[in-house]
């Protein structure tokens, strides 16, 4: 993060934050009284790039961005360029396949740790399975319809929500596979779940075009 105080047209402008993926520029700003964030994408960063006129034409199109600026803006852009040609030094290859459901798989997660995951499926039950040993851990039955999403409450891992297409929402202990709770209220099918930080909340969304949040 850098710290910047410039005001332009009612806004004033607090810090620049860097994103490294995708590349990109956070404004954080007040207007009004309250704190905004506004994002410039940067996906055609290269090494290569022009980091000066780069800045020009950030500034042509963001007023945030005043000339005083343009020696802080581009030596973020030059942090960001440098990442992008330091080499990568991971190497990816296919570990292994599971044969997790009959029916077509529609979501997975990780907990924290990667030790566990959970898969949801058309076949309407979810499964928690020891990664590395390929193990099924519990069976989550109880859904009426697909189960298209599903969430662990990291980075604790030791409950999952489900969201399926019976318009429903269910919360399950990981180490038992027992449903705790089961969340009602929307009227089409839910698309979307996740917990807040604390695992004190578990929003969803849906086909409704509402979002929801329980505890």
């Amino acid at each position: 993060a850098v710290v910047s105080t410039q005001s332009t047209g009612g806004m004033r402008l607090v810090r620049f934050l860097l994103r490294y993926y995708p590349p990109g520029i956070i404004l954080e700003y007040e207007q009004a009284g309250q704190t905004r964030t506004r994002t410039i994408d940067l996906l055609d960063l290269t090494e290569r790039s022009n980091i000066y006129e780069l800045v020009a034409q950030l500034q042509a199109n963001e007023p945030l961005i005043t000339p005083s600026k343009t020696d802080q803006v581009a030596k973020l852009l030059l942090k960001l360029q440098s990442k992008l040609s330091s080499p990568d030094k991971h190497h990816y290859a296919h570990y292994k396949t599971i044969r997790t459901h009959v029916l077509p798989v529609t979501n997975v997660s990780f907990n924290k740790s990667g030790s566990k995951f959970v898969s949801g499926s058309y076949d309407r039950t979810c499964k928690i399975w020891d990664t590395h040993k390929s193990h099924e851990l519990h069976v989550l039955d109880g859904h009426k319809n697909v189960v298209y999403a599903v969430a662990f409450n990291n980075p604790f891992a030791d409950k999952i929500v489900t969201g399926s297409f019976d318009r429903t929402a269910k919360l399950w202990s990981t180490e038992t596979g027992k449903c705790y709770h089961t969340f009602k209220g929307h009227t089409a099918e839910i698309v979307c779940v996740t917990f807040n930080s604390s695992s004190t909340l578990v929003a969803t969304g849906s086909m409704d075009t509402m979002g929801k949040y329980g505890m």
